[in-house]
This record gives C-alpha cells, sequence and structure tokens, in this order.
C-alpha cells in the first residue's frame, strides 16, 4: 500500500517537526549535562535519533491505516482493523523502547522522549 499524497504531506510534515523536537531534545540534554545533571553522550543522540524514526514510522503507520479504513464498508471489518492496527503500533513502540533499554549504546530516556514528539507536532 502507498501513502496517497495528501497522507505524504502529513508524514514529511511530521517527519520535519520530529526532526526539529530532537534536535531541541539533543541540545536540552547537552545543556543539563552542563549544569552537571546526567552525562552527554552519543547514547543520547543515537537514542534521540532512533526514538524520532520510530515516532514518524509509527505516524506513517497510522496515515495507512487511515487510508485502508476509509476504503471498507463492512463495519465488523472495520472495527476489528482499526483496533488492531493500534496495537500493533503500540508494540512496535514498546519493542523499541525495550530495546533501549537493553542496548548499551542507547539512552533509554532519550529513546523514549521522541515518541511523544507527534503529539507536540500536532498541537
Amino acid at each position: 500500500m502507498k501513502l496517497q499524497p495528501a497522507s505524504q504531506k502529513e508524514v514529511k510534515r511530521m517527519a520535519a517537526g520530529c526532526g526539529i523536537c530532537s534536535v531541541i531534545e539533543i541540545i536540552g540534554f547537552f545543556l543539563l549535562s552542563q549544569f552537571g545533571i546526567g552525562k552527554f553522550g552519543y547514547r543520547m543522540i543515537t537514542g534521540s535519533i532512533g526514538g524520532t524514526l520510530v515516532a514518524i514510522l509509527n505516524f506513517a503507520m497510522m496515515c495507512l491505516m487511515i487510508q485502508n479504513a476509509t476504503g471498507i464498508q463492512d463495519q465488523k471489518l472495520l472495527k476489528a482493523k482499526v483496533p488492531g492496527s493500534y496495537n500493533l503500533r503500540l508494540i512496535v513502540q514498546a519493542a523499541w523502547v525495550i530495546i533501549a533499554f537493553v542496548s548499551p549504546w542507547i539512552n533509554v530516556i532519550a529513546a523514549a522522549v521522541p515518541l511523544l514528539f507527534p503529539t507536540v507536532v500536532i498541537y
């Protein structure tokens, strides 16, 4: 399934907004480390970039689900498909946080915060 042009535009807008939020997050972690709060390193950057990519992927998956849902006429199928897509996207996010937690090269906080970026960009 391919994203429609309107969805592609929204995903690009979301990617740009999440990228800006990611840069702000990295700068914030750096500034906190300058005041002695935490230790800044490559783990913050890998966590922020990875979390941002997962957030953008999650938004793109949601756009695909909405595109598919608009073409479904059967209400029972629609009611089964939408929660299933939500659960899949939630599992992807949870898997990312678990990977960040067990990986020595990813900071788990820096990896989890970007999952909130799409909400910030929407507002």
